[in-house]
């Protein structure tokens, strides 16, 4: 770092310039989480590509909608080994959806070639199927035993997770805000790590945000113990607006620098811009 250095701790170019606090990885909040393949096709050297310019501000890769499933294994053994050497985790994302339907077997066998891949993260998603709380707070006992961390996918919309339009979701009604929080509860004394917030109903494919019920959710269960899915730039800023940039957040590996910048306070839009403050510790 330059003489002029702010001490950041990170390897960054133009540190004379002040940057609102943000620790160093392994970090417990103000996470971000990257997409791995699915909206996107790319492969390992893409990968590298992302960590070797923004690996310092990326915790962990997500897979999506089962994407690994269509993968060679030694594919997606590559992709955990590039996470692993930048001190990313990851995350199956929320495909035991599909497994839980063929019974305890299939999970038992899914957990284990999880494992084998190099997943460190199970992501059990809900949005689809009726899972009451206690099938939930088993399902995290597994998932932990397995020598691996849970991480329920809760949400307030019915049928979420699957790209659904508008009017298909507004005719499925949504779920009670304390019942989430509830689960989420629950789910953390059963030893959950974090809990993800599914984007849908609240900021995804709604006619107008419910900012009341990701208040409610943060009330509910702690900023730290939560994610939310914020895969578009509008409302990423409005968490870390409202929030501050500690906030755990989910996005598209395409937004990284754009999030980043954010966080930092090195740029931002029209009612962010030169606000987001964090002293340090």
């Amino acid at each position: 770092m330059s003489e002029n250095s702010n001490a950041t701790g990170f390897n960054v170019s133009f540190d004379f310039v002040p940057r609102a606090y943000r620790p160093a990885k392994p970090r417990s909040f103000g996470m971000t989480e990257i997409r791995a393949p699915y909206y996107n096709t790319f492969g390992t050297r893409h990968l590298q590509d992302v960590f070797d310019v923004a690996g310092q501000w990326v915790d962990g890769i997500k897979w999506a909608g089962g994407s690994f499933s269509l993968v060679p294994p030694e594919q997606v053994r590559k992709f955990s080994d590039i996470a692993h050497e930048n001190d990313a985790y990851v995350s199956s994302g929320g495909w035991i959806e599909t497994v839980l339907r063929y019974g305890d077997d299939a999970v038992d066998h899914y957990l284990r070639e999880a494992k084998d891949v190099g997943f460190d993260v199970i992501e059990i998603s809900t949005g689809f199927i009726m899972l009451p709380t206690s099938g939930l707070e088993r399902l995290v006992d597994k998932v932990v035993k397995a020598g691996l961390k849970a991480k329920p996918e809760l949400g307030i919309q019915i049928g979420s997770g699957g790209d659904s339009s508008e009017a298909e979701l507004a005719a499925e009604s949504a779920k009670d805000i304390g019942d989430l929080v509830d689960r989420g509860k629950r789910a953390l004394d059963a030893g959950a790590s974090i809990i993800m917030i599914e984007s849908e109903g609240i900021t995804e494919n709604v006619v107008e945000w419910n900012t009341a019920a990701a208040a409610s959710i943060i009330n509910g269960l702690g900023l730290e113990n939560v994610m939310f899915e914020a895969a578009d730039g509008p409302v990423f800023e409005w968490y870390v607006k409202n929030y501050g940039n500690e906030c755990n957040l989910f996005v598209d590996h395409s937004q990284i620098l754009q999030l980043e910048g954010l966080r930092q306070n090195v740029w931002g839009n029209k009612s962010t811009w030169g606000r987001v403050i964090n002293p340090r510790p």
